[in-house]
């Protein structure tokens, strides 16, 4: 018992790294525990574990912070730093220390160990895990162990800007990197010898995509060796994604049980020991093809647990093993606590572990082959869901059924992906040619994964819910799985549970709010009480990923009413937004017409560009779209414009009489930097200025005023 508590105190005060002076408060914990031990069971854990456990948790969140990586001396990012600037053309040397991916932008992405850097650096040694993305032609043959040198643009990268938005920042520091390098060409100065693992999987992947093409054979090869170890076409990744089938795509538990139920079945006339050394021998093998991922160290620990248990003749406590497979995980890692695949990984297997059992109780009417089947994804659903709503605010309506039809194909799938895996390590037209034996199951699959996908409502917004109500909601698990009065009234905690999902569909329903988000080009989202309007959805990449994780994160499933700022405006925005969600016809407003929709009103007063006054429940907004400096002059000699409260504009400058002629009390640029003559005219008028590239999305709400998601005096630079 006194274990079980310390590997908690531990994993709680990483958790606590989250809040300030977390780790003190851990401690605190610990010690009134301690002086109330007298109050609890005789069976409760002594005052001395209880004071460990508090001292446990706050070295816990010392460790963390000691193991949080910050750019040294030397590294490249530094370089930046002292120029005060945040990009620099230049060229890096150093070795790539990965295999190249494509990315969405179809470019070839890898990691690159930097050594030699100009002009900036002047040729001087540096350091530094470069984040580098090149033309695909330019990276598609390169390897780990190549010496290079990279033209192009080295950045320093972004904190997220956007409600919902990817914190592209804190994604690269987790992974020891600070810098990113857009380049252009690169030379090859030395080639490698070195043999590597990459080698191993590179090798399966070929051969497997020999006998199936694409997209079968990649994606056999991503339920082998996991998505990240594979170039999956995106449309794939994402129609799975979107069912809640993007664990089948992840190296995990459920590959580690097919490979060690396969050896154990193989090695049944052996001794024990053989079979221990069998097993461990296949998870090395199956961990060193897949990578250091956290999902599958978990999945290879449990199982060698699982094998020390076989030779010693001893039962496994499961949960138990769980808890201490977490513990060792993050004492080597701390920081992988924040990795949300650790995290759903641990708590899908909590959850067949506790659920799964009471769950085949209660259908033990069915047939005892189709009892696992249903209970299964239930209870994997069931315990990741809170932690999925808290990061993405997203349901998948359709992962239950989806899982359930596609069970059968994906255990055939992947046991035949492994034989064929095995086969082409011994001979590639061997893998190849049992890879073509699953040619129809993985087009069935693919077919099921693609129908689901376009299904009405394949995956719904609710809207992120709190830190607090995600814990609460796990809280309601713990009760109704280990509490026997709690399990009686399970009914009564699902409707507390609908009650917390729903309270930000019911609050966005009375809200009334206008966003300004952060992007290359204009965009406003305007809520009123339940009715959406966008004002302009931008090119295919804004949409992906501005507009349409905000709107997710906001729990907004319908456009009712999209403006386009004229008639040549670009429409792939809102066709990648209508994949996703449901979206009226883009209209054009009419020139010098106002057009109402509920509390708004929107007049066009001059297109191309444009020029449109908003009144949005009695405040006037101006919006001057991308106004040359001849055409703000032209405009403020003719003295048409109106008088505005607010004033959002697309540009770097602006002409200080239009400012006189609208007299406006805020002004909102969307820009990333922004005129210094232009900011000190504002400051001088005594107006509110805000600006997409220092303050990032711009809110107001009738009940706050305005808001910035990005604190000013974090980012000063103009």
């Amino acid at each position: 018992m006194g274990a079980v508590v310390l590997c908690l105190a531990y994993i709680l005060g990483l958790l606590a790294t989250a809040i300030p002076w977390g780790g003190w408060m851990i401690l605190a914990l610990g010690m009134g525990a301690a002086i109330a031990r007298r109050w609890l069971r005789r069976a409760a854990p002594s005052s001395r574990i209880w004071l460990l456990a508090g001292i446990v948790g706050l070295l816990a969140s010392l460790y963390f912070q000691m193991r949080m990586p910050q750019p040294r001396s030397q590294d490249v990012s530094q370089l930046l730093t002292q120029a005060n600037t945040t990009s620099a053309d230049v060229l890096v040397e150093g070795k790539v220390t990965s295999l190249p991916r494509v990315t969405r932008s179809e470019k070839a992405q890898f990691w690159l160990e930097a050594q030699q850097i100009a002009p900036i650096g002047d040729n001087q040694p540096v350091t530094g895990r470069i984040y580098v993305t090149v033309p695909w032609q330019q990276g598609r043959d390169l390897h780990p162990g190549q010496q290079v040198s990279v033209s192009g643009s080295l950045y320093l990268p972004k904190a997220a800007t956007n409600p919902g938005s990817f914190d592209f920042q804190k994604y690269l520091q987790q992974d020891g990197s600070f810098a990113g390098l857009s380049g252009e060409q690169v030379t090859l100065l030395q080639p490698s010898s070195a043999w590597g693992l990459w080698q191993v999987q590179q090798q399966i992947v070929r051969s497997q995509q020999q006998g199936l093409g694409t997209p079968e054979g990649p994606l056999v090869s991503a339920m082998v060796l996991g998505s990240k170890a594979v170039d999956l076409p995106f449309t794939v990744k994402d129609a799975f994604v979107r069912v809640g089938l993007a664990h089948a795509l992840a190296a995990s538990g459920f590959q580690t049980s097919l490979i060690l139920g396969v050896v154990l079945v193989l090695t049944r006339r052996f001794s024990e020991r053989v079979q221990f050394l069998a097993g461990t021998l296949s998870l090395l093998g199956f961990v060193g093809l897949a990578g250091l991922q956290p999902a599958v160290l978990r999945a290879a620990i449990m199982g060698f647990g699982g094998l020390v248990a076989l030779v010693l003749n001893r039962q496994v406590k499961p949960l138990n093993s769980l808890l201490l497979t977490a513990t060792l995980l993050l004492l080597v890692n701390p920081l992988w606590i924040w990795d949300l695949g650790f995290q759903l990984s641990f708590l899908a297997t909590m959850g067949l572990l506790v659920t799964v059992p009471a769950l085949s109780k209660q259908l033990d009417w069915l047939p005892g082959g189709l009892i696992p089947c249903i209970a299964v994804p239930i209870a994997a659903y069931l315990w990741t869901l809170p932690l999925q709503l808290g990061a993405f605010g997203v349901l998948s309506p359709y992962s239950i059924p989806a899982n359930l039809i596609t069970t059968p194909l994906i255990s055939l799938i992947s046991l035949g992906g492994m034989a064929s895996a095995l086969a082409a390590l011994i001979w590639s037209p061997a893998g190849s040619a049992l890879a073509w034996c699953l040619k129809y199951p993985t087009q069935g699959l693919i077919a099921i994964v693609d129908g689901f996908s376009r299904l009405p409502g394949n995956s719904y917004a609710v809207g992120t819910i709190s830190a607090l109500t995600v814990i609460g909601l796990y809280g309601l698990l713990l009760l109704v799985t280990f509490h026997p009065f709690w399990q009686r009234r399970w009914h009564i905690s699902l409707a507390i549970a609908l009650v917390a999902i729903l309270i930000p569909l019911w609050a966005g329903a009375n809200l009334t709010q206008v966003t300004v988000l952060a992007a290359r080009e204009p965009v406003m989202v305007i809520r009123d009480r339940g009715r959406i309007t966008v004002i302009n959805g931008g090119d295919a990449k804004t949409a992906r990923f501005t507009l349409l994780p905000f709107l997710q994160q906001s729990g907004i499933n319908q456009i009712h009413w999209a403006i386009v700022p004229n008639s040549q405006s670009p429409d792939e925005g809102w066709q990648t937004l209508s994949q996703q969600l449901s979206v009226t016809s883009p209209t054009t407003l009419p020139l010098n017409q106002p057009v109402k929709y509920g509390a708004i009103q929107a007049t066009l007063l001059r297109d191309q560009p444009t020029v449109a006054q908003l009144t949005i429940h009695n405040q006037t907004w101006l919006w001057l779209n991308s106004l040359s400096a001849t055409e703000q002059e032209r405009l403020s000699k003719s003295g048409t414009l109106p008088q505005a409260q607010v004033v959002w504009w697309v540009g770097k400058t602006l002409n200080p009489e239009l400012v006189s002629q609208i007299q406006p009390q805020v002004v909102i640029a969307t820009t990333a930097t922004l005129d210094s003559n232009t900011l000190t005219q504002l400051q001088q008028a005594g107006i509110t200025l805000y600006y997409t590239g220092r303050d990032g999305a711009i809110q107001w709400t009738k009940e706050r005023g305005f808001q910035t998601a990005v604190d000013a005096s974090d980012n000063p630079r103009l």
